[in-house]
């Protein structure tokens, strides 16, 4: 259960987090606007799936606190003033995905939920092809 809910609350924080990155550079011109569009629908999917399978062992997802992702929302509104450049972009992305997948992988270790691991190697698995996808911007 704590693996799921650790995958809910990492897609849920991805989606508030790339949301609000589309969101600061909606009016700029950069070219990495379409690989955060795909990290969003997948994000979308792993938090869908993650509920559907806490919904079956009769947990509930947990939101991150309100407050921890209106630090994220603020820290992302400044890194995108200070340098909103392609590769400032994916450096950020790629500290998100990378502490999200580290949190995940401790998880892993003690979980013994079949489901929950799968669907966790296949989150990690996505954000390591991201991070590769990414270096191209950095």
């Amino acid at each position: 259960m704590e693996l799921l809910e650790e995958i809910y609350k990492n897609a849920s924080m991805g989606i508030s987090s790339v949301t609000d990155l589309i969101n600061d550079i909606k009016e700029k011109d950069n070219k990495i606007k379409p690989e955060l569009e795909y990290i969003l629908k997948e994000y979308q999917k792993f938090e869908k799936e993650s509920e559907k399978l806490l919904k079956k062992k009769k947990g509930e997802p947990k939101e991150t606190g309100v407050i921890a992702k209106t630090m994220v929302k603020m820290n992302i509104k400044k890194e995108v003033i200070a340098d909103n450049s392609d590769a400032a972009l994916a450096d950020m992305l790629v500290q998100g995905i990378t502490l999200g997948n580290l949190e995940l992988e401790k998880k892993v270790k003690n979980s013994d939920c079949k489901e929950a691991i799968k669907l966790a190697n296949e989150f990690i698995k996505f954000g390591e092809d991201e991070i590769d996808k990414l270096k191209k911007y950095l």
